[in-house]
């Protein structure tokens, strides 16, 4: 039986390019999202779109239905955690409640594998490097959010025998990113006021650190894992080893975007100071798949597109 495969939120930054990479491998992609965050002419032109919200279940039942579902990629998510404390019921229905949606259909159809994009936020503020091995402890709600629909893949396969992957990406970036976004996703911040002539808007010190990561990185392995039986009931830390200061990553994006830029310091804000992963585990598995793009030439590639 051909494999069909659903990739939740396709229209969007990751979820687009994975959807890409499973099309040029041949499968049959179907791809629903919202268009809350993404666009529809991110989605790739031989996959199937689907307008809708993974909050709809009859639309589910009937895609998953209709369609014989056998691996599901879900990176449909909003995306906040700053802003997920003011958004809770917001955040809990979209990030958790379709999640559940999914799971249960998937696990109805006897889906062969279903992929889930974590997040670094599961960790919280312990010690870094994080490893898979520590027992997170999310400190916002988005965070926990993420951390329950992992929990829910582990007891699914437990009870019925889902076979599950996730992965904890941190920091994404590239080409396709919605630089239009003022709340989320730093780099693309960075850009849009450059481009606008505005000042670089940094909250504390500048001094708080992220490992940054380039979509190629990220999105090919995840593409791959559904296909890899080695992977199944795993999670992964996957993105860029080298962490950078907010400050650095001004000075880097600036450069790249061929800009003098001003600086406006802002107060700091509740957020973890230093954030970044140990990848020993995903180098593993993925090795074929990560070319380990330096930060230098992600943004360069990433302003020559927003250019």
């Amino acid at each position: 039986m051909l494999d069909k495969i659903l990739v939740t939120g396709g229209a969007g930054f990751i979820g687009s390019h994975i959807a890409e990479h499973l099309v040029k491998q041949g499968k049959k992609v179907i791809v629903i999202d919202d268009l809350s965050g993404g666009f529809r002419d991110n989605v790739p032109e031989d996959a199937e779109f689907i307008e809708g919200n993974i909050l709809n279940v009859k639309l589910l039942e009937n895609l998953f239905k209709q369609n014989n579902i056998t691996h599901v990629y879900h990176l449909a998510a909003y995306a906040a955690e700053g802003l997920s404390h003011f958004i809770k019921r917001f955040n809990y229905n979209n990030n958790l409640i379709g999640s559940v949606n999914l799971i249960n259909l998937a696990v109805n159809c006897n889906a062969k594998c279903f992929v889930f994009t974590s997040s670094i936020a599961v960790y919280g503020s312990g010690q870094e490097p994080f490893s898979e091995n520590i027992t997170p402890a999310p400190e916002d709600s988005y965070g926990i959010a993420k951390y329950a629909v992992e929990q829910e893949l582990k007891i699914s396969h437990e009870m019925f025998g889902l076979n599950y992957i996730i992965f904890r990406p941190h920091n994404v970036y590239g080409e396709r990113q919605n630089i239009g976004d003022r709340y989320r996703n730093v780099i693309g911040i960075f850009m849009n006021q450059l481009m606008n002539g505005e000042a670089l808007t940094i909250f504390g010190d500048g001094k708080q650190t992220r490992a940054f990561s380039y979509i190629d990185d990220v999105a090919l392995p995840i593409a791959n894992s559904g296909f890899m039986i080695k992977c199944y009931n795993k999670t992964f830390n996957i993105g860029a080893d080298q962490p950078y200061s907010v400050a650095t990553l001004g000075k880097v994006v600036a450069e790249q975007m061929g800009k003098i830029p001003k600086i406006q310091y802002l107060e700091a804000r509740n957020e973890v100071k230093h954030a970044y992963s140990d990848h020993a585990k995903s180098k593993k598995y993925f090795s074929d798949f990560i070319t380990n793009v330096s930060l230098d030439e992600g943004i360069k590639r990433m302003a020559d597109w927003v250019k």
